[in-house]
């Protein structure tokens, strides 16, 4: 075993370490909030309005400045649908709900400008925009959409475009001939194995998650390896499986061998597709990937 592999090893969380929560809905007080306690869209001429509720709620509970607490909270409103397409959101309204300064609503809604959520244009105010006008991979509405009614629709979609990234990397990095990288490569593969022998769950997905950001890296393009961070980053936001394997087995690591083999065969066909096989085994995948059409 290389020196690398052996310090991964010995660096290994103790098995009796507490795993972090991911995708724990405590986070932010929306997602704690009973369905009977939610609104589809508060009323702003009444004296205590679930905005209000929630705005102070958030403001006690984010520990963010009041500038953070106010877009998290308006965010968290808008994905969840809250306040619906073509909402007019009113500055002194939102101010006087929220107890904060003007100068606080206007960067807020600047900042959910920037993010397509809102827009705001002379003689019409500003107005909540249409998903289709989102920025769906902002790292903020990812969080939101995470914690919100379309969790299940948001971790589909991140499955899906995981299994269009992952295979077109292993095939563009089979093409590339870095025998330093494709050995840290296969390294992960043999610590895998040796935590899979030991029941070492920990050390065998901080391999994973290692083989696949490496080989990411041996693809050479940089715009696939910067959507995958955060593809990868949003998994763990959403509470799906941000590795490969979610149950370590030695048909996962099988076809993580496949790969390797592939690379040091220079075959991008076979690594692609044993990429994805890799993926289509994880249950949380199978129920994305496309079926063939019919022609």
């Amino acid at each position: 075993m290389s020196t690398l592999a052996h310090t991964m090893m010995t660096a290994a969380r103790p098995a009796e370490a507490p795993l972090a929560a991911t995708g724990g809905l405590d986070r932010y007080p929306y997602g704690e909030a009973p369905a009977a306690d939610r609104v589809g869209a508060p009323s702003w001429d009444t004296t205590e309005t679930e905005l209000g509720r929630m705005g102070r709620r958030a403001a006690g509970n984010r520990g963010r400045g009041l500038h953070g607490q106010l877009v998290q909270q308006l965010g968290q409103m808008i994905v969840s649908g809250d306040l619906g397409a073509d909402r007019p959101l009113v500055p002194e309204e939102i101010g006087q709900r929220f107890e904060v300064s003007r100068t606080v609503v206007r960067e807020s809604l600047r900042v959910l400008e920037a993010k397509g959520l809102v827009s705001a244009r002379p003689n019409v105010g500003t107005r909540v925009r249409p998903v289709s006008d989102w920025n769906l991979l902002d790292p903020d509405i990812i969080e939101w959409r995470a914690f919100g009614p379309q969790r299940d629709d948001q971790r589909r979609e991140l499955a899906e475009l995981r299994w269009t990234i992952e295979p077109l990397a292993a095939r563009l990095a089979a093409g590339h001939g870095r025998q330093d990288v494709q050995q840290r490569i296969g390294d992960m593969v043999e610590i895998m194995g040796h935590a899979l022998a030991q029941g070492d769950a920990i050390t065998f997905s901080r391999a994973d998650t290692e083989f696949h950001s490496l080989l990411i890296q041996l693809a050479g393009n940089r715009m696939l390896e910067h959507l995958s961070g955060i593809v990868s980053a949003a998994l763990q936001v959403s509470g799906a499986p941000a590795i490969s394997c979610d149950h370590p087995g030695d048909s996962c690591l099988a076809h993580h061998s496949r790969i390797v083999e592939a690379l040091a065969t220079g075959d991008g066909q076979a690594a692609e597709a044993a990429m994805r096989q890799l993926l289509t085994i994880q249950p949380d995948v199978e129920r994305v990937v496309p079926a063939p059409r019919e022609h």
